[in-house]
């Protein structure tokens, strides 16, 4: 079984900075709703996952590194378990 491919800062940077046509290094650390709600559409189409985020989940993403924390979770969510893991995805 594959260990899925689970999304670092760079990759988020990237599809930030396609938000607004921009370099990656001008994006900035803190995210607002509309860059939020880009980036989880782009990713939803990137990885062909969809995302079922809690309002709480949503409002907690305030930085890159947030984003990234809630993505890899999500992969790891729709990824099956491994065998022997007692029903748990493992990175």
């Amino acid at each position: 079984m594959s260990t899925p491919v689970l999304p670092d800062r760079d990759a988020v940077v990237e599809m930030l900075a396609a938000f607004g046509q921009r370099a990656a290094s001008s994006v900035p650390e803190t995210l607002g709703s509309l860059e939020l709600t880009w980036l989880t559409a782009e990713f939803e189409q990137r990885y062909g996952i969809e995302l079922e985020l809690s309002d709480e989940q949503f409002a907690a993403v305030r930085t890159v590194d947030d984003a990234v924390a809630v993505l890899r979770t999500a992969v790891l969510a729709t990824a099956p378990a491994a065998p022997g893991t007692g029903g748990v995805a493992r990175p």
